[in-house]
């Protein structure tokens, strides 16, 4: 967790972009990455030069190679440690001039450098020194430290309007992540078709190095979680090298990001390919049928985002893959025949596990809509018994256009540091959630429709045209009036009436 201190750091160097003309969120966050990019490579050759003077050996990494770049200027000026000791000017310089011409052409070490290639330097002269300075300040030795900055960072695209839908609460992503429980071994490999920032898969890396970090013992697991276990399709460059470098940070060295439309026919070679798809593809739009995959088509015809997204997860999944994906409510009971046979499909021919209602307000200040997380396992061949159905009234943030924190840090999450009592619970719905999912097969089915969470047959799905939405099978207790007698009423009303009269005499009886 950031302290206060380092909060105001970075809320410093965001308040410097914005007044130095860099208005634009993602602008300045993608500005940002640039620089922490070019300290991590620093970081990375310090620490393989350090290991190379203890052991003897040649240094196994040259980032900074010896010599001058093409117009004379040494590559050990381009080191962090040297540049942060320049004067504006000449910092400025070596950026435009030298740094980001040769970051360019860094295509190896990670999928970040990758897109470096169109990259834009726009931080202007009166800025870059103070940027510098403002970035350096921020204590960032660990990699828990850089994640967490990183991510505050992105928090702020979820308060910055139009360019919100980037971002989905990390409380939620966590949440899915451990409903999922990524595996640590050699044939688990998980996607985001639509990653934005990779806040799905850096939070699945994090759950594998608290929850195994044996793994990391095992040089082919090792190597599996830093080259081959995470995918993301993302079709913004801007996204890209943002999503890129949260993972960066968060210690996973070469993930697989690719710029691709997900809907488009540019996904051969990926049918089949994926253990675990973890998702909040965009919603409430369409596409037109020249412009999406045949091949989705097939499973369903529309042109809504959401539904082709669905199809897209059943394509890419291998059968025994599972899911956890956010979609709008009107997934759940839309009445049109695309959607009803996508919910046939789920429920028929694969495994639909469990649909999360989540409270109306997760996704404030930049969208209300009302959205569910669905959980489901591609087999095929049906396997649908009873669906699980949670009604999570509370995420531990208030749900209004603010969506300030409700506990203490510690009680926040799906998985809290401490314990929550009933009082709580009502405020953080989230590890009830967890902990009933994991008895969905056992003490879940014997729940009343009117508690928090129950199961429902597929037999009764089915009657219902497929309807997945909570409230079709909820139940509701209505409380009975206790019948008051009118006379005692009556009594009652004198009463009252008499006692203000008794008031305002009293209260004229001072006013003379």
């Amino acid at each position: 967790m950031l302290t206060g201190e380092i909060r105001n750091q970075i809320d410093r160097i965001w308040d410097a972009f914005w007044s130095g003309g860099i208005a634009n969120p993602v602008d300045v966050i993608e500005q940002i990455t640039y620089l922490l990019f070019l300290k991590r490579l620093d970081e990375i050759q310090t620490a393989a030069e350090n290991k190379a003077r203890n052991t003897g050996k040649p240094i196994e990494r040259v980032i900074f190679p010896e010599g001058n770049d093409p117009k004379g200027v040494p590559y050990e000026d381009f080191r962090w440690r040297r540049l942060k000791n320049a004067s504006a000017q000449e910092m400025y310089t070596r950026f435009t001039d030298h740094i980001f011409p040769w970051l360019r052409t860094l295509g190896e070490g990670s999928t970040y450098a990758h897109y470096m290639r169109d990259a834009r330097f726009t931080i202007p002269e009166s800025l870059i020194a103070r940027a510098v300075d403002l970035i350096d300040s921020v204590p960032m030795d660990d990699r828990d430290t850089k994640g967490d900055v990183y991510e505050y960072m992105l928090g702020k695209l979820a308060t910055s309007g139009t360019n919100g839908q980037f971002r989905t609460p990390r409380h939620i992503i966590r949440l899915m992540v451990e409903m999922m429980a990524p595996r640590p071994v050699l044939d688990e490999v998980m996607v985001d078709p639509a990653a934005g920032t990779c806040g799905f898969l850096m939070a699945a890396g994090e759950y594998l190095r608290e929850n195994h970090a044996g793994l990391f013992a095992d040089p082919k697991l090792n190597k599996h979680f830093h080259e081959g276990l995470f995918h993301a399709f993302e079709n913004d460059a801007a996204m890209l090298r943002i999503g890129s470098m949260n993972m960066l940070l968060h210690g996973v060295d070469n993930p697989d990001v690719q710029r691709r439309d997900a809907l488009s026919q540019d996904h051969s070679g990926e049918d089949e390919k994926y253990t675990l798809v973890l998702a909040n593809p965009p919603f409430a739009g369409s596409l037109d049928h020249e412009n999406v995959a045949k091949d989705l088509q097939q499973v369903v015809k529309t042109k809504k985002t959401e539904l082709l997204f669905l199809a897209l997860f059943l394509r890419l999944l291998k059968p025994g893959g599972r899911a956890a994906v956010i979609v709008p409510d009107g997934v759940l009971f839309g009445s049109s025949k695309a959607h009803r046979e996508l919910r046939r499909i789920l429920v028929e021919d694969q495994k639909l596990d469990a649909v999360v209602s989540l409270p109306s307000g997760s996704f404030r200040p930049y969208a209300g809509v009302s959205t569910a997380i669905l959980c489901f396992t591609k087999t095929n061949s049906g396997g649908t018994d009873q669906v699980w159905f949670y009604d999570m009234e509370a995420d531990g943030w208030s749900l209004d256009d603010k969506r300030q924190e409700l506990l203490p840090f510690e009680k926040l999450g799906a998985v809290p540091k401490q314990p929550l009592t009933e009082a709580e619970h009502a405020k953080n719905n989230l590890p009830d959630a967890l902990a009933r999912w994991k008895q969905r097969d056992a003490a879940e089915r014997e729940r009343p429709r009117t508690a928090q969470s129950f199961s429902v047959p597929k037999s009764e799905i089915a009657e219902n045209n497929y309807d997945l939405s909570l409230n079709r099978y909820k139940q509701v207790v209505y409380e009975e009036v206790e019948h008051v007698p009118p006379q005692v009423i009556l009594r009652e009303l004198m009463d009252l009436e008499k006692e203000i009269e008794a008031g305002l005499k009293e209260l004229e009886g001072m006013l003379r």
